[in-house]
């Protein structure tokens, strides 16, 4: 291991190390804890905190020498404590080498300043050179003037040209976002869509069933306790299976009609969004602003003319859209005598 890998473990297990650590209330008692060294092993951690792992690779190896022969003291000091066991002091007070322990702890803050505040002042100094960044500073700002001025004389000279390209980024922008409005016609396709496949699922098996009514329908007369007596009994018995298998066909019906609305519903609203989707490239394609005009009113029509429900039908929509036609027409006829 070369000595700037060795210098950094050093370091960096200072800088790691936890101050509260030392206290060791639980383990030694009020009588011979350590806690009045937390505060300034605490600081002594802070001083070698500012001194940056980085900064090392700057010194040559008989400063880092220097550097980590002060770390691993300070660190054996720390250990020391950690090692503190009164039970195994013979002859002697435990509490005087207690005592020895935090006044070194207490009074190892000034010579590792000494020591150390040389190199933390040199990596303060290469992380923050002040000069240096108001020198950028002051060029980045020049540079944006001299920017901000050839642009200035650029729009001057160029304004005609960007009023046209100002106004066709705010057509294209405003295209855009009749295009994105199709999302919401593409939820309600697929709304529809889900919504078709159960009442198709409906239908088959309410199909199924009154297959199955009508073909056991044929054998109630056969069975004992249904079997009838008398002519009243009879017709009451085929009145009874007539009026259920119009209930259940009744049902079938609307299950059917409830799957072809939705089914409608879901191809109208995919015809909508692939209306807006193609709008632009067709208003594109238009040599004058009066079929731009005649388009937009298809679209328009497409999007909000009412759909047939497939409960109540409704009237044709082609005359409104011949109307619509129409209506446009005396602009173009004005615009050509013109």
């Amino acid at each position: 291991m070369s000595q700037l890998e060795e210098t950094q473990e050093s370091l960096s297990r200072m800088q790691a190390f936890d101050p509260k650590s030392l206290a060791r209330e639980e383990d030694l008692g009020k009588n011979f804890d350590f806690s009045a060294v937390v505060a300034p092993a605490g600081r002594l951690i802070r001083l070698y905190n500012q001194l940056g792992l980085s900064t090392l690779d700057d010194f040559p190896d008989q400063i880092l020498a220097q550097i980590k022969k002060q770390a691993d003291a300070d660190f054996n000091r720390f250990q020391q404590i950690l090692d503190f066991d009164p039970t195994a002091i013979e002859n002697q007070n435990p509490k005087q080498p207690r005592d020895n322990l935090i006044q070194q702890v207490g009074s190892a803050y000034d010579p590792a300043f000494q020591k150390l505040f040389p190199f933390i002042s040199y990596g303060t100094s290469k992380a923050v050179d002040f000069q240096r960044m108001e020198n950028e500073a002051r060029a980045m700002l020049q540079n944006v003037k001299d920017e901000a001025s050839e642009i200035t004389i650029q729009l001057n000279e160029h304004q005609e040209q960007a009023q046209e390209v100002l106004a066709d980024v705010r057509k294209v922008a405003a295209e855009q976002g009749v295009s994105q409005q199709a999302i919401y016609f593409k939820d309600e396709a697929e709304s529809h869509e889900k919504l078709a496949e159960t009442w198709r699922g409906r239908t088959i098996k309410i199909a199924w069933g009154l297959g199955v009514y009508a073909l056991f329908s044929i054998f109630f007369h056969k069975i004992p306790w249904i079997q009838p007596d008398d002519t009243i009994q009879s017709v009451q018995l085929i009145t009874s299976k007539v009026l259920i298998f119009f209930v259940i066909s009744y049902i079938l019906f609307l299950s059917s009609k409830n799957f072809l609305s939705h089914k409608h519903s879901a191809i109208v609203n995919k015809h909508r969004q692939n209306a807006l989707m193609t709008y632009t490239a067709i208003t594109d394609s238009a040599a004058t602003e009066e079929i731009k005009d005649v388009v937009l009113n298809h679209a328009a029509s497409c999007i909000f003319s009412p759909q047939d429900t497939g409960f109540i039908k409704s009237e044709s929509q082609s005359s409104q859209s011949s109307r619509s036609i129409v209506e446009l027409l005396p602009k173009t006829t004005m615009k050509l005598d013109s």
